[in-house]
């Protein structure tokens, strides 16, 4: 009887396994089915998005400040089909979040805030009858103007333009490309990332704060913090000169008798769950921290304004020659890029210290955009930039003192009236000239009682300096002592 039970137990845990290994294959099967349709359904989406492509005569990848005035100009210039897309909820860009005043002195003659700077484009894009898509990433751009697309009422898009104009800003730079030793507590930001959470979501990052790096941001920021409420100890800048405008020193920090640190960094962090302090310390020539100098700081948040970067993983997709020291595309005098009918403007080329500056990069863009569809030029294949080597094409070089120079190639029929040489110095000089050589002779000289890396500095191309300009020859930009 016992053995009769033992086999059937047997009998019956063998079925059950079996039954279970069925059960587990089907389970299997079935999960690669649907995984298998999903592919499929990506596949046939993929292909039906190729197979309607949607044509449109300009698309402007961006919605914010550079973006929404190259397609504002490009509309009026008489481009009718403009489509502008922006990866956010709304367009604006970064503005909608810099709500202290300073924009507009240049383009409206009037102190606005980020948010109504803004406005003024956003409604001339509605009045316009200018498309736009919101929460719309771009994922992919051809050298030929096709792009893709996603959102989620659409799903996958496929676009096909006669020109690109390429406005997708710049990005902060993070802790993880500073590599500051310590732990991974709460309470570490980016400048721009508090910005937001004080100005749109309401909250307050911390009550007790250091900010390391003395960009815009991080000095408009302290000020923000600190009539919020909070108390922020120190600006610490690795420097031996701030990084953001003067007029931001002494409103943001001067006014506020907060302490600005040069030659000064944060090397440890401390805290578990939450910042507790930061210590900081002094640095050599070399940027490194001088042993002696250490000193602990008590806080519960940092913020970080360490730098910005141009986004430019969908340009450098498409083909787009890079300058390795803007971080942006190489451009000429019409905002073109290395490829023909793809233009570049605002922080994507080279981060800007004024959005008026922004906005008359952007216009210049626009223009040119809708004389390349207007023209016809896109029918064929168009070299974005002239070979150096061209007699008509004239390339700019940073000379002594000066760190970069934009555009990179300028063509002297192209040039508009009014159009700009936009370049940034090296180090904090005083008293010095600046100069433009070419061909072997000084061309243009100007005297600057101080120049600084955190000020943009510009020459006007005037007819009259064109035409002193030798064909073929470069521009040489340079600082000399007086």
């Amino acid at each position: 009887m016992q053995e009769t039970l033992k086999i059937w137990d047997m009998q019956k845990v063998q079925e059950t396994q079996e039954t279970h290994d069925i059960g587990k294959m089907q389970g299997i099967q079935k999960v690669q089915g649907i995984r298998k349709a999903r592919r499929t359904q990506k596949v046939q989406a993929k292909n039906q998005a190729t197979e309607a492509a949607r044509e449109v005569d300009l698309i402007v990848i961006g919605g914010g400040p550079a973006g929404l005035a190259a397609a504002v100009e490009a509309r009026k210039c008489g481009v009718e089909n403009i489509l502008i897309l922006e990866r956010e909820v709304e367009l604006g860009g970064i503005l909608q979040q810099c709500i202290h005043t300073g924009f507009g002195l240049k383009i409206f003659g009037e102190e606005l805030t980020g948010p109504e700077y803004a406005e003024r484009f956003i409604k001339q894009v509605k009045d316009l009858g200018i498309g736009f898509k919101l929460d719309t990433m771009v994922i992919d751009i051809t050298g030929n103007k096709t792009i893709t697309a996603v959102n989620k009422s659409e799903g996958l898009i496929k676009l096909k333009a006669k020109a690109l104009v390429l406005a997708m800003g710049c990005r902060e730079r993070t802790r993880g490309a500073l590599n500051i030793p310590g732990t991974r507590p709460a309470g570490i930001y980016t400048a721009g990332t508090a910005q937001r959470f004080v100005n749109m979501e309401g909250y307050l990052p911390g009550k007790k704060v250091v900010i390391l790096g003395s960009g815009d941001i991080g000095l408009i920021m302290a000020r923000r913090m600190t009539l919020e409420g909070a108390s922020v100890k120190m600006v610490c800048e690795l420097m031996p000169y701030p990084g953001g405008l003067t007029r931001n020193i002494v409103q943001c920090l001067d006014d506020y008798n907060i302490p600005l640190k040069l030659n000064c960094t944060v090397v440890e962090i401390h805290g578990k769950k939450r910042v507790e302090g930061v210590t900081i310390a002094q640095v050599d020539n070399n940027r490194k921290p001088i042993p002696n100098t250490y000193e602990y700081v008590e806080c519960d948040t940092l913020l970080l304004s360490v730098g910005l970067i141009p986004e430019n993983e969908l340009s450098m997709e498409a083909g787009v020659v890079i300058d390795p020291v803007t971080s942006g595309p190489v451009v000429n005098e019409s905002m073109e890029t290395s490829i023909g009918g793809i233009f570049a403007c605002g922080n994507v080329v080279h981060v800007h210290d004024l959005v008026d500056r922004v906005t008359e990069e952007a216009m210049r863009a626009g223009r040119s955009a809708a004389k390349f569809i207007l023209s016809g030029k896109y029918e064929g294949i168009q070299p974005g930039i002239r070979l150096p080597d061209e007699k008509s094409t004239i390339t700019t070089v940073a000379g002594e003192g000066i760190r970069y120079v934009v555009p990179q190639i300028i063509r002297k029929e192209y040039v508009e009236e009014n159009s700009e040489i936009l370049f940034r110095v090296r180090d904090v000089y005083r008293n010095v000239r600046i100069s433009l050589i070419s061909g072997g002779e000084k061309i243009y000289s100007v005297k600057k009682v101080r120049v600084a890396p955190g000020e943009m500095e510009s020459i006007k191309l005037t007819k009259q300096l064109l035409e002193k300009i030798r064909d073929g020859h470069k521009i040489i930009v340079q600082l000399e002592d007086i």
